[in-house]
């Protein structure tokens, strides 16, 4: 099983061109700041939330710094979602490389 990843520089022209987001920490941290557009699913509710991930295009994954994430896809691999696409380096990689982020509960 590979699982396919882009780096938080790439992320940025993923989100210009409409990409599909979900930040799989704790609403807590997704509240303190998110990329913009992210969706929030906790990794403790990916299981019951697959048809989140779903899709016919590619769903980047992304937590704090690719960790949680990179679960998060080797689990849906498991489960036959292969679409997922982790994001290494995470919020705080993308943060870090000057892009800003969305603070509250909204994406």
């Amino acid at each position: 099983m590979s699982i396919r990843e882009i780096s938080a520089g790439e992320l940025k022209t993923i989100l210009d061109r409409g990409g599909i987001v979900i930040d799989v920490r704790e609403p807590d941290e997704y509240r303190e700041g998110h990329v913009p557009g992210a969706t929030s699913v906790p990794l403790a509710s990916v299981p019951e939330s697959l048809e989140s991930f779903r899709k016919a295009v590619p769903v980047y994954v992304i937590c704090m710094s690719g960790g949680r994430s990179m679960r998060a896809c080797e689990f849906l691999h498991a489960e036959g979602v292969t679409n997922v696409v982790n994001v290494a380096g995470g919020t705080m990689g993308f943060a870090a490389l000057g892009n800003g982020l969305t603070t509250g509960d909204q994406p």
